[in-house]
């Protein structure tokens, strides 16, 4: 998790919108993507930061 953070910190997020994004539901998840990272699922996770970041 805390290279996803730092991935979304450096696209200019803040604290709030950091953890707003990560404990919003989200269908193509079927969860949360604090959820998908608890579930071992990283990559994915990063990628989607590192799209919405840049």
């Amino acid at each position: 998790m805390p290279g996803t953070i730092v991935v979304l910190r450096d696209g200019g997020y803040d604290d709030d919108a950091i953890l707003s994004w990560l404990f919003t539901e989200e269908e193509s998840l079927d969860g949360a993507p604090i959820t998908a990272l608890r579930a071992g699922r990283h990559k994915e996770i990063k990628r989607r930061a590192q799209a919405m970041a840049f």
